[in-house]
């Protein structure tokens, strides 16, 4: 009796240990099954360390990188390739917001059912909703500019445009040094993961402020005399403007009306509305987390928060947040988040991904009809609507003070008031000089190009 209970001890026991590691192992399949298959290693999903499956669209259906045996390859344009660098990737993934390093499950194919699984033994795809014909205008407009231009559906969220230079050819990858200034900063895709300067772009933040807190915001005037001193510290005009009132203030971009507003406005105020207006909060962009934005609330009456609220001192921006805003301002205050994929599937079978609004409105409706007017009177009384030709723009420039024996960075931001055309924009040129003659000038050709693709 003994010898059987113990020859039935000796299978029981195995069994329930078999047992027990069978569901380990699936609980860990289940939790990191996706990520074991991103080890290079896996020679059924790379070689030689390169991703070698999957397919990424463009969103007419353009391919912009495929598998092959020896890896991945690339559009046959070399135009469409340095163009769509930031969005598609590199071979090595060095580009952290690339498609095939985020969207590499979609790619893969994986699944807990078939694993890899497609039935061409290639992988998933990914369809991106960028045009690559209008990348590649915006990479011929920004010319040997470092910078970033984005333009995307303010109704759908559909990023149409993501350039960022410097850039490469993705086929004919160079030899980059840590020191080499030509490729400055090229791993990054600046719509996501820089922060800049706004300069007078952060006016409409104060403006903002201004309208829904100062009962007299619309009547209240001060007088530019090119210049005015605050707390010992000397706040330069770009022109003598006298006495002007905030809508002519702002068409004229003076520094003088809205350091003296900011101090009446008082750090908390900007703070409070520079955050509200999610500025200085990080997106999520299918799963790519841009960079937050930074605004100090200095001390009221003091010289730095005169130079903050016209978008200098520690004032940092990152363009796809700016971007987002403009897009609220069309969208009546509610903001539509920003994304990059439009479909994924595996074997025919797509997912179409759309965007949607964001649970808190930026802006009071109200607060963003007066913004729109007031950037449409921009266009009207300053920039001059002969030079962005039949399009209904509305826009705000800047031109930001970087120091250190740099030019300025130039920015111009705003939309389209087109129904048929709902677009918000973003131009960030790095060392470009005046907002309104280079990334204003920038943003015209794309947007040219824009609306004439549809």
């Amino acid at each position: 009796m003994k010898k059987v209970k113990r020859r039935t001890y000796s299978i029981i026991i195995p069994i329930a240990l078999i047992l027990v590691g069978l569901v380990v192992y699936l609980v860990k399949l289940t939790l990191s099954g996706g990520q074991w298959v991103l080890f290079p290693s896996n020679q059924n999903v790379f070689h030689q360390g390169i991703l070698a499956v999957g397919t990424v669209y463009d969103r007419n259906g353009d391919i912009l990188a495929a598998a092959s045996d020896d890896g991945m390859t690339y559009s046959d344009s070399e135009a469409v390739r340095r163009a769509t660098l930031h969005v598609v990737g590199d071979p090595y993934n060095n580009i952290y917001t690339g498609a095939l390093r985020q969207f590499s499950d979609q790619l893969i194919g994986y699944n807990l059912v078939n694993g890899t699984y497609s039935a061409s033994g290639k992988g998933g795809s990914v369809t991106l909703t960028i045009d690559s014909a209008l990348n590649v205008a915006a990479l011929n407009a920004l010319g040997s500019y470092k910078g970033c231009v984005a333009v995307y559906n303010y109704e759908t969220g559909e990023i149409l445009c993501n350039v960022s230079t410097p850039t490469y050819d993705p086929a004919n990858v160079p030899e980059i040094s840590d020191d080499d200034s030509q490729y400055d900063g090229v791993y990054l895709n600046r719509l996501f993961s820089s922060t800049f300067t706004p300069g007078s772009t952060f006016k409409l933040v104060t403006t903002a402020a201004a309208i829904e807190t100062l009962p007299d915001a619309y009547d209240r005037t001060y007088t530019c005399t090119g210049s005015t001193v605050v707390d010992g510290n000397t706040v330069t005009c770009t022109g003598n403007h006298g006495t002007v009132t905030l809508e002519d203030a702002l068409a004229v971009s003076c520094n003088v009306y809205f350091a003296e507003l900011s101090l009446d406005l008082g750090g908390d105020t900007l703070a409070l509305y520079a955050n509200q207006m999610g500025l200085l909060t990080a997106q999520d962009v299918d799963g790519i987390t841009t960079k937050a934005g930074n605004f100090v609330s200095s001390a009221d009456g003091s010289a730095q928060l005169a130079w903050s609220g016209i978008g200098q001192y520690e004032d940092l921006v990152n363009p796809c947040a700016m971007m987002t805003l403009m897009g609220a301002i069309a969208n009546g205050g509610e903001p539509v988040a920003p994304h990059l994929l439009k479909s994924t599937g595996v074997s025919g079978a797509l997912k179409s991904v759309t965007g949607t609004k964001t649970s808190d409105a930026l802006l009071s409706s109200s607060t963003a009809s007066a913004l729109k007017s007031l950037m449409r009177n921009n266009v009207l009384s300053n920039y001059g609507e002969s030079a962005f030709p039949g399009l209904q723009i509305c826009a705000k420039s800047g031109t930001a003070e970087v120091g250190e024996g740099k030019a300025d960075t130039a920015w111009f931001v705003g939309f389209l008031n087109d129904t048929e055309n709902p677009l918000a924009f973003v131009v960030v040129v790095e060392e470009g000089g005046s907002g309104v003659r280079t990334a204003g000038a920038i943003a015209n050709t794309v947007l040219q190009a824009a609306v004439s693709s549809d």
